[in-house]
């Protein structure tokens, strides 16, 4: 990131990392390596852009939901980050993510007008609150790639909740980081009724078939 990033809002790191990506084709392995191990929460909202607007680009829900998943579980377990090479190196279209990163950055702009550095740092600081928040982003990346990518706000909620807690720990602000920890459980409680309710469509055909 350049010297003056500092000054920057997240908003303009962001669209100064979209610029950067290559003209063809992106892989995991070259966003980690432009990022670096300080740059990972940013690399974490980076990723979440794409999963907040309605767009199909084959291969991204497994790639970049594995590259939070493994910003989480480093952070987590204080270890350099590790993925498979296989999905570290997976070529994805960077003109088609370029274009839908660039429509994600709006909800940066939303997200940042409610968050407020250094605000109840209690939910930040601590090692235990480290820890919960940490697991927080592995939750949601799990979330982000659970297999109901084809419903609508399957994979948008979980993003959002990405996005919260990875501006919260940038900024330090136990407001957003709490509101990515609330995300987190309204997603899980949202793919709870869409299991239960496709339990009780599949149960409900299956006994007019055998009435």
């Amino acid at each position: 990131m350049s010297s003056t990033a500092s000054e920057q809002t997240l908003g303009d790191q962001l669209q100064h990392a979209i610029d950067r990506l290559p003209p063809d084709q992106l892989s995991l392995d070259a966003l980690l390596e432009q990022f670096g191990p300080q740059g990972l929460l940013m690399l974490t909202a980076l990723l979440t852009l794409v999963f907040l607007i309605p767009v199909s680009i084959p291969g991204v829900s497994t790639v970049f939901g594995a590259g939070i998943l493994l910003v989480g579980v480093s952070r987590l377990l204080r270890r350099p980050p590790w993925l498979p090479a296989r999905l570290r190196q997976r070529q994805l279209p960077a003109d088609r993510l370029r274009a839908a990163l660039t429509r994600g950055l709006t909800w940066v702009g939303r997200l940042q007008k409610i968050s407020r550095p250094h605000r109840l740092p209690g939910l930040v600081d601590p090692r235990p609150a480290q820890m919960l928040n940490d697991a927080g982003l592995v939750l949601g990346a799990v979330l982000l790639m659970a297999p109901f990518g084809f419903v609508p706000f399957s994979n948008t909620l979980p993003a959002i909740a990405l996005l919260l807690l990875a501006i919260g720990l940038m900024q330090r602000d136990g407001v957003a980081v709490l509101l990515g920890h609330l995300m987190n459980l309204a997603s899980i409680v949202y793919f709870g009724v869409l299991i239960g309710g496709g339990g009780l469509a599949i149960r409900e055909m299956w006994g007019r078939v055998m009435g």
